[in-house]
């Protein structure tokens, strides 16, 4: 959404199919999952007192439209693109298949995982989650507006200081907020590691799955 408060800024779009692109060049298979909260803002005071799974079946639609735009950033770009939703909806994106999605990454395609879980009450980091499990990704890469995990809001506290590494059981000890505590559950029963970085640096994801030490903060789990 950038500065607009909701909807859609082309700028940021633009800026994202080009760091995903940059990956996908480098010969990387990359898979996205993505909200919609910069949607369902904007009609947040109409859904005031409305149905919880209600709401929560509207933001999976909001994420499908956000995905929709990205598919469409990303082919006019030249990358080969597939979009699978957990809500069947035909005319628009494939049903989500498990194994069609890690054969279209094997492809070469950048595959867009729209509508979450399909299911009420799942965040879109949980979705972003079991996605990754299931697909057996190396890891998840979440793009935020700051640089990796500190010990306080660093758009708080200036003297916020910064983890470039950190055990996922310290992270619950100290309640630092990266994921909802079902996605991050589910990263740590299947020893997938979490990677945090500021999304809107120029380069960045590039730089991150190349294994620059300097960009952002990895959650490691310890061998139980």
């Amino acid at each position: 959404m950038g500065e607009q408060g909701h909807g859609i800024d082309g700028d940021i779009l633009t800026h994202y199919a080009n760091e995903i692109k940059e990956a996908h060049d480098e010969g990387y298979e990359v898979s996205v999952v993505i909200g919609g909260g910069n949607i369902f803002r904007g009609v947040k005071g109409a859904t005031e007192g409305m149905d919880r799974v209600q709401g929560d079946y509207m933001g999976m639609l909001a994420t499908m439209i956000n995905s929709m735009a990205l598919q469409d950033a990303l082919e006019r770009k030249g990358v080969h693109t597939r979009l699978m939703s957990a809500i069947r909806m035909e005319e628009i994106a494939e049903p989500y298949i498990r194994r069609r999605a890690i054969r279209h990454l094997e492809k070469g395609r950048v595959v867009i995982f729209g509508a979450g879980t399909g299911n009420p009450y799942f965040t879109t980091d949980t979705a972003a989650s079991l996605r990754a499990i299931e697909i057996n990704a190396e890891v998840i890469i979440k793009g935020t507006r700051v640089d990796g995990i500190f010990d306080s809001d660093p758009e708080k506290n200036d003297d916020a200081e910064k983890f470039s590494t950190i055990d996922g059981d310290e992270v619950l000890k100290h309640r630092l907020d990266i994921m909802d505590l079902t996605a991050f559950t589910l990263c740590r029963e299947n020893k997938t590691p979490i990677i945090v970085f500021n999304m809107n640096e120029p380069g960045n994801l590039k730089k991150v799955i190349a294994g620059e030490d300097d960009i952002g903060s990895t959650v490691v789990w310890e061998e139980s």
